[in-house]
């Protein structure tokens, strides 16, 4: 274990294991001269966007943090007492609370080492980091910032690692984009690593629904700000203000699709690649899926 003499801040390390920033410019290009127009839901991370996602997650339609909460809770001490993984890594952390259950587990069986966290907001590590420092004094932190669908070396080879990635975090890709990522997770896997998957199961739409679209406006926050990550990053003049956040279920697909709909004919520019955008009044870009999963579609997932 980590000697307890050492400080918080030599406990922690924050690297860059790949920069999505610098795709940005290629990605926003390619998807908003798509038909229909898509944006990419990892630019809705960026430190303002992440701390609004912190915000979803504690609302009260947002049933699934609730409910992988109490999962993690029941299945957490038997995974650390049979598995005894030494470190936890975890794509997607977000703010780390939910990985509270697994840490706690590994804790009180003697395993818990280090914990990797992976994220795109650097700044929003940096502040979950310390605040784990501080309620685990024995714990190293190795913090990687970058886009998970981009190769990610994962340090602790030779540890057992319980590798984590939950919040149905996976539901905002592709199946053809689960695959991959899937697979680069297995060529790293080594005897005696685990891989601890959290999805969302088709249910009620009103409840699916409603967990996209709540009273309190946050989620339409949320989906705004891509607007002003891409403003500041790519010097372009969108006005958030003048589309609306729309939410709906696609039986189809069985995805919910997360859009910014144009409310009037507009056009913006984007500087940093020399392109005019025009929005046709009630035209939509997608910015985020979120895909609910049955158990058959999670084992032919899992299968490839």
């Amino acid at each position: 274990m980590t000697s307890p003499s050492l400080s918080t801040e030599q406990r922690i390390q924050i690297t860059e294991a790949n920069c999505p920033r610098n795709s940005m410019a290629e990605d926003v290009e390619k998807g908003l001269t798509n038909n229909p127009k898509v944006l990419y839901p990892k630019y809705l991370y960026d430190d303002r966007g992440s701390e609004l996602f912190t915000e979803i997650c504690a609302l009260p339609e947002y049933y699934q943090t609730r409910t992988e909460r109490r999962i993690l809770k029941a299945c957490s001490m038997s995974i650390a007492e049979n598995y005894r993984p030494t470190t936890l890594v975890e794509y997607g952390a977000g703010a780390a609370k939910k990985t509270h259950q697994l840490l706690d587990a590994m804790r009180e069986v003697g395993t818990l080492r280090n914990y990797v966290p992976i994220d795109v907001s650097s700044a929003f590590l940096q502040e979950s980091a310390m605040r784990l420092a501080e309620r685990y004094p024995r714990l190293t932190i190795h913090g990687l910032t970058g886009d998970f669908l981009e190769q990610i070396d994962l340090p602790y080879p030779d540890e057992p690692r319980l590798i984590a990635f939950l919040g149905s975090t996976i539901g905002n890709l592709t199946d053809d984009e689960a695959d991959i990522f899937l697979h680069q997770i297995t060529s790293q896997m080594n005897t005696g690593d685990l891989f601890l998957l959290g999805t969302d199961l088709v249910k009620d739409v009103a409840v699916l629904e409603a967990a996209y679209n709540d009273s309190q406006g946050v989620t339409e926050k949320f989906n705004k700000n891509i607007l002003g990550v891409i403003n500041r990053e790519l010097n372009a003049d969108f006005t958030p203000h003048t589309f609306h956040h729309h939410a709906f279920y696609n039986p189809v697909e069985r995805q919910i699709e997360i859009h910014l709909v144009s409310k009037e004919k507009q056009s913006f520019r984007i500087e940093a690649i020399d392109l005019t955008v025009e929005f046709e009044k009630g035209e939509s870009v997608r910015t985020e899926i979120s895909c609910k999963y049955t158990k058959r579609r999670i084992m032919k997932l899992l299968r490839q």
